[in-house]
């Protein structure tokens, strides 16, 4: 991050990711609830109302913003929360 001096040390290193996970469990359960909008508002909704090409698109503008990982990496990781966010809205 521009600005931040990068950890020195292990316990400083994991403290500095446990933030970032803090951050991303926020925005993970944050993601699922708005998805779960959008699955209600679908005609066809969860696991058969799913837009590849919609995922695709989302995947290729994540890599622009994180290039260092890329679609490649990306793609699963977020296969993975797309499908969390399916299950947890079918489980309402």
């Amino acid at each position: 991050m521009a600005g931040h001096e990068p950890p020195t040390t292990l316990p400083e290193a994991r403290a500095a990711i446990d933030r970032v996970d803090a951050a991303l469990a926020t925005l993970l359960e944050r993601r699922a609830e708005l998805a779960g909008v959008v699955q209600s508002l679908k005609p066809v909704g969860g696991f058969a109302g799913r837009d590849m090409e919609r995922e695709r698109q989302l995947v290729a503008a994540m890599a622009l913003r994180a290039p260092k990982l890329g679609e490649e990496r990306l793609a699963p990781i977020m296969n993975a929360v797309i499908e969390a966010g399916l299950r947890l809205a079918e489980e309402r």
